[in-house]
């Protein structure tokens, strides 16, 4: 099934093509297509050490581009593995999009039966978060790569229409209070950190029981810090989401607007993918939950 309407047609046979046109050294190798929750690019293993990436859709082929081109850079200041560019194909008549083929990381996306500690992890990832706000700032300029989402004003009318598509799959009087409250913070400073923009379940592969790698950097690039701290509520319950907190340095504004920026995200993928990408749907109800259960433990607390 395709995630999107305007998802163009990805199979096997082409990714075979378009790796014996472009990378004949790379012809002989097995492909076969790699099933997961992401929806801006398909994945097909290439052989035992590759996979091949390809855009499903026109407004985020250019992801896969800005990550070929600031992986390298980015990755000199991380301990978290990252992904590793190694040929990047060009559009075909066959295919419209940029392609590449990346090496292949060992690991299984984030769940929480597959970590010995949840805080552990939070103090990894905080680590990861901060290391990639100490990378030295490109020149601000037309080619300067910014991530993140619209400020949350310019997302309530979006924001509200996905709460009320969401009907009884979620709590909607209690998101909606919380996204009323994000948005009575003061909004971004303008004061830029390198982000990664979508530090979701599926972007954190772990394996014996520890986080080991951070992947799809499609979104990558300045923005505000705020963004990156999606995994208090899609990755952590409240134990790791207060060590996480602690870590990163999130004061209430900034936190108060890291939730808004998760609410704006939730809500949409509640709905949007209830058929088409189930898994993801239910990664929204549940960042949901844990927002909500987020404020009534800061309550709680005074």
């Amino acid at each position: 099934m395709k995630l999107h309407a305007d998802e163009v047609d990805i199979d096997s046979d082409l990714v075979r093509r378009l790796v014996a046109q472009q990378f004949p050294v790379f012809s002989e190798l097995p492909v076969s297509a790699l099933q997961t929750t992401g929806t801006v690019n398909a994945i097909y293993r290439l052989g035992a050490d590759l996979c091949v990436r390809l855009p499903r859709v026109a407004r985020w082929a250019g992801g896969l581009d800005r990550e070929c081109t600031w992986l390298p850079r980015l990755a000199r200041g991380l301990t978290l593995q990252v992904p590793e560019p190694v040929a990047k194909g060009a559009p075909t008549s066959e295919y419209p999009f940029s392609w590449a083929i990346f090496r292949w990381i060992q690991g299984q996306p984030y769940a929480a039966d597959r970590v010995d500690d949840e805080r552990q992890v939070a103090a990894d990832l905080a680590q990861f978060v901060a290391q990639l706000r100490r990378n030295d700032l490109p020149p601000l300029n037309d080619e300067t790569p910014y991530g993140g989402r619209p400020p949350l004003a310019e997302q309530d009318a979006a924001t509200r229409k996905w709460i009320a598509q969401s009907g009884d799959l979620i709590d909607g009087p209690a998101v909606t209070a919380a996204w009323d409250d994000a948005l009575t913070g003061p909004a971004w400073d303008g004061t830029y950190s390198w982000i990664h923009s979508d530090l979701a379940p599926p972007n954190l592969l772990v394996a014996d029981g520890r986080l080991r790698a951070v992947i799809d950097f499609g979104a990558t690039g300045l923005g505000d810090p705020a963004a990156d701290l999606n995994p208090a509520w899609s990755v952590f319950g409240q134990a790791g989401r207060t060590i996480f907190r602690h870590l990163v340095g999130a004061d209430d504004d900034c936190w108060r607007r890291g939730r808004g920026i998760a609410i704006s995200i939730a809500v949409g993928l509640v709905p949007y993918y209830l058929v088409s990408n189930p898994a993801l749907s239910a990664l929204g109800q549940r960042m949901l939950c844990e927002i909500v259960a987020d404020i009534n433990h800061s309550d709680g607390h005074g």
